[in-house]
């Protein structure tokens, strides 16, 4: 049995039920289908799980699904909707006529599904499992991310080389005789990401001030021998999967803050990644860059050390494992970042972020962006 049938087992169910597009990671991974339109997935303990499409999507489904799929008519929707007007109760009747039983359904299950659902049978919302299972990922899933990272590369490339070719006057960046901004230099990313085949959004270039809050996605004219931090999350347009890279860059000489704390985000970033195996916690890698940023006089809190050192990365760019206080036991086959930074107000941000695989014997680092902070 699957750790989906176990769960579902233990909670007394009759089957497991999940509803959305592929826009929810949960139902991306359990279908392997693409869709703008929600769909309705149900696994019956030891059965095949099963989804239930649209008649426009059927064709398509069949192809790239990962299960044989049923029509809405096929499943009875359009003769309950006969009787039932109310495309929420005749949807949730035709779940439960599918199941036959109790039901264990998803975190991100819609409120107008579960409330008349709950006239009709028990309803239990599950626990992370399907977050759980997708937290391991497969060699072939690890490809689709090394891929996804092979564009973030050439983005930050793209964005690198427009920061070592700008002027400078009084003290703003140009490129042709224009103002160098972050909204510039995100849309450069952008288009680069697209030639790829991926997609980015909410990418965050920010300078000086802004680079001190850690997700200010920056705006305005780049300025001379300040921090621009540029973090890079993209998704693949084919298998929905995510990246994620960060670094932080220096036009011109920078102020000798800002060069004690890029060297010490650096070597927070080294030292954790020797420690990152399976088995190894979350909680206790985390610690090592609380640590070295102490020891160098920095602390971990409203300033300073601010966030987790990182987290997972797969069909969302923020999921299960936890580098962090809360984190628990890494296993192999997770995908990981390790982004320590440091951010103070009125002097800026510093943030350098990895991305690797969580391997028996240690992390295998899939980025390989070089670290330089001056341009």
């Amino acid at each position: 049995m699957t750790l989906l049938d176990t769960v579902t087992e233990q909670s007394g169910a009759a089957a497991y039920v999940g509803y959305g597009s592929s826009l929810d990671p949960d139902m991306r991974y359990l279908t392997r289908f693409s869709c703008t339109d929600p769909v309705v997935y149900l696994k019956k303990t030891g059965e095949q799980g099963r989804i239930v499409v649209s008649q426009m999507e059927y064709g398509r489904a069949v192809q790239e699904s990962a299960f044989l799929p049923v029509t809405r008519s096929e499943a009875g929707l359009l003769e309950i909707l006969k009787e039932e007007p109310d495309r929420w109760k005749a949807t949730a009747t035709m779940i439960s006529r599918l199941a036959g039983g109790d039901l264990l359904v998803s975190p991100t299950f819609p409120a107008g599904l579960y409330a008349p659902l709950s006239s009709l049978c028990t309803v239990v919302i599950d626990d992370q499992t399907v977050e759980r299972m997708r937290a391991v990922k497969s060699e072939e899933e690890i490809a689709c991310i090394r891929t996804v990272q092979l564009a973030t590369e050439a983005s930050m490339k793209t964005a690198r080389k427009l920061i070592h070719r700008a002027k400078v006057k009084k003290g703003a960046l140009q490129r042709d005789g224009e103002p160098l901004t972050a909204e510039w230099v995100k849309q450069a990313i952008h288009t680069t990401l697209l030639e790829h085949g991926c997609t980015g959004a909410e990418t965050i270039v920010s300078c000086g001030p802004d680079s001190a809050m850690p997700h200010h996605t920056g705006a305005g004219p780049l300025l001379e021998g300040e921090p621009i931090v540029i973090d890079i999350f993209p998704k693949s347009e084919t298998t929905g999967y995510y990246a994620d890279m960060t670094r932080t860059y220096v036009k011109g000489e920078a102020d000798p803050a800002i060069g004690e704390m890029y060297a010490a985000v650096r070597d927070a970033k080294a030292a954790a990644l020797k420690e990152i195996r399976a088995g190894a916690g979350g909680a206790a890698v985390h610690q090592v860059a609380v640590d070295l940023f102490a020891e160098r006089g920095y602390p971990t809190g409203a300033t300073g050390f601010t966030h987790n050192l990182g987290h997972g990365v797969g069909l969302a760019v923020h999921e299960l494992p936890t580098l962090g206080p809360s984190g628990g036991p890494l296993g192999a086959g997770e995908v990981v970042t390790v982004e320590p930074g440091l951010y103070f107000p009125g002097i800026g941000g510093v943030r350098l972020e990895d991305l690797c695989v969580v391997r028996s014997d240690g992390a295998e680092n899939l980025t390989h962006c070089k670290e330089e902070m001056i341009l």
